[in-house]
């Protein structure tokens, strides 16, 4: 079972995530979420640990039942441009920067962060199944994410992004060889491994 919260007191929790990391096409996007106190849901736990209905139907619910919650895209320049461990940072920080109200603590999934403003916050690897509002967040990352990746699906149907949203399956890559990059791939990223850019030659 998720914890309600990291602190056992009146702080005002923000949980954050980010979706899409290790993708080769489309934005690394990031939510923040405030739970309310009191809140449960026994569906809520890790987005990758979730089915795609499910996912769906917390959304739903967090979105109705949340204190405040925020996500942002950060597109494929700018993580060319910064690397994808800063892009997924900025991405939490614009996410928080949506919150109706500030937190007094933020909660992060993984090991890495850099502080938001003046609030102190704790990195928690794994967090995503152990803290209720980073799960959330994990939620609301994952879904909008895949949202996008299913819109951008239909002006570049041969990469498959509807199915893969973008991450380095033989198929993604199989069409990148076929096909080359498009202006939603990383270009900073290694989009066809070694024995396939022989091929290629």
């Amino acid at each position: 079972m998720l914890l309600p919260y990291f602190n056992n007191t009146n702080l005002n929790e923000c949980g954050t995530d980010e979706a899409g990391r290790g993708c080769l096409a489309g934005p690394v996007t990031a939510a923040a979420v405030i739970l309310p106190k009191g809140f449960r849901n026994e569906l809520l736990n890790d987005s990758k640990q979730t089915k795609l209905q499910t996912r769906n139907l917390l959304r739903s619910i967090i979105e109705k039942d949340c204190t405040s919650f925020g996500v942002s895209h950060v597109f494929m320049e700018k993580i060319d441009e910064i690397n994808i461990l800063n892009a997924s940072i900025l991405g939490m920080h614009r996410a928080i920067d949506q919150l109706k109200c500030d937190p007094d603590y933020i909660l992060v999934d993984g090991n890495k962060f850099k502080p938001y403003a003046s609030i102190a916050h704790s990195c928690i690897i794994k967090g995503d199944g152990k803290y209720l509002s980073i799960a959330a967040a994990s939620i609301l990352a994952k879904t909008y994410r895949d949202a996008y990746m299913e819109k951008i699906h239909e002006e570049f149907p041969m990469y498959n992004w509807k199915q893969n949203k973008g991450y380095p399956t033989a198929e993604h890559r199989a069409a990148i060889l076929k096909y080359g990059s498009t202006k939603y791939h990383r270009q900073s990223f290694k989009l066809l491994p070694e024995e396939q850019l022989k091929l290629e030659i």
